[in-house]
């Protein structure tokens, strides 16, 4: 069973009399374990594609099964229960709280879940140490690099064992030597066996990536499978 399968999806936006469709038709299947890159200029439609992938919107048209179910019989809550749990989200921009130190942002997740405090403070721990960060726990946001808190970003994705990872622009604000590490951790990330779809205008970070569609003018125009460098 495919984890993520989109049938004809389109996504059209209105305002007033104006009709915009940022997405025009797409099927996509990513099978469990994959690692793919979706790849397309400013327009494309690969962050509503983005939006619709983690339940942030749904389709005007056509069909997304996540796990095999289908997203659009799902109530708000349901919705809401799947963000939290099923999928781990990581943005271009941080979205830590500053005033909260690392393992407190890890944990915030398991907080809306209902987990017990103990447990939570013990996953989140263990979740940055994971990704390098054992030693940064009581760290605040304003005093880690801008590599240190998108692995923040990242043990904050994993900390509920997600279905699937979402990394929106991941390397956008980071210089090569941050976007080289949190590139790194993915690769460690994907290879322990979790599925993750990264959205991306560049090249060489979609080239990490064992697949790679190619969206342009809201259609997915390309599926190409990644050589192994």
């Amino acid at each position: 069973m495919s984890v993520v399968h989109l049938e004809g999806v389109r996504k059209t936006y209105r305002s007033g009399s104006i009709e915009f469709e940022a997405l025009r038709g797409v099927d996509m299947r990513i099978e469990e374990g994959e690692y793919v890159a979706v790849i397309g200029p400013s327009g494309s439609g690969k962050s509503t594609l983005m939006n619709i992938l983690g339940c942030l919107d749904v389709p005007t048209h056509g069909a997304y099964h996540l796990g095999g179910e289908d997203v659009s019989t799902m109530t708000e809550a349901e919705l809401a229960h799947v963000r939290n749990r099923r999928i781990g989200f990581v943005f271009q921009q941080f979205n830590l709280l500053p005033s909260l130190p690392a393992w407190r942002n890890v944990e915030l997740p398991l907080v809306y879940a209902g987990v017990a405090g103990a447990e939570r403070r013990e996953r989140a721990v263990a979740a940055l140490e994971r990704v390098g960060l054992g030693d940064r726990t009581a760290n605040r946001p304003g005093e880690l690099s801008g590599g240190q808190q998108q692995r923040v970003a990242v043990a904050r994705a994993l900390v509920t064992e997600p279905d699937i990872i979402l990394a929106d622009e991941p390397t956008g604000n980071l210089d090569t030597a941050s976007t080289n590490a949190v590139l790194g951790l993915l690769d460690e990330v994907h290879a322990s066996g979790r599925t993750i779809v990264l959205i991306t205008h560049e090249h060489d970070v979609a080239a990490r990536a064992g697949r790679r569609l190619t969206i342009r003018d809201g259609l997915i125009t390309v599926d190409q499978v990644v050589p192994a460098p």
